[in-house]
């Protein structure tokens, strides 16, 4: 099977496939056969890690760095105790207006994440969070908010 066939069964888009075949940490055994065409033996296939929750922390300055790491240790803590998986840890300074937060977008295209845990849910956006939630349940996943209050920043 070709790697881009391969990729797009496993919920993994064809260049994030290639990358980890560059990097040789593509979880199965592949080999190139010609300039563009790289084969995946699916027969020697090693399971992919398994879903779980993806912790996402925010705060919208560099003055408040102490408070992203709060964040994250609760959210993770959290997670200990819920006894949840985690397949990934993103945080980031940016504005909850803003849409260009590359690690938002990496952990809500993640197809291992099928919970994202947020302590507030205006960390994940300040605007149309249930929209995102919305799209999360409309492909099975789902966003869990442990603060249900709104904070100020």
């Amino acid at each position: 099977m070709n790697l881009t066939e391969w990729a797009r069964r496993q919920g993994i888009h064809p260049h994030t496939a290639y990358r980890w075949f560059e990097s040789g940490t593509l979880p199965v055994p592949a080999e190139r056969v010609g300039p563009r065409t790289i084969l995946v033996n699916v027969g020697a296939a090693v399971a992919l890690p398994a879903a779980g929750v993806g912790l996402y922390a925010r705060v919208s300055s560099h003055d408040q760095r102490s408070d992203l790491e709060r964040q994250l240790a609760r959210l993770t803590e959290w997670a200990a105790k819920a006894g949840q998986l985690v397949v990934r840890v993103e945080s980031e300074v940016g504005s909850g207006m803003n849409g260009q937060r590359p690690q938002l977008r990496r952990l809500l295209s993640d197809p291992k994440v099928t919970t994202v845990v947020v302590e507030h849910r205006d960390r994940l956006a300040r605007m149309n969070a249930e929209l995102v939630e919305a799209s999360l349940l409309a492909h099975g996943r789902r966003l869990v908010v442990l603060d249900k209050g709104e904070v100020e920043d």
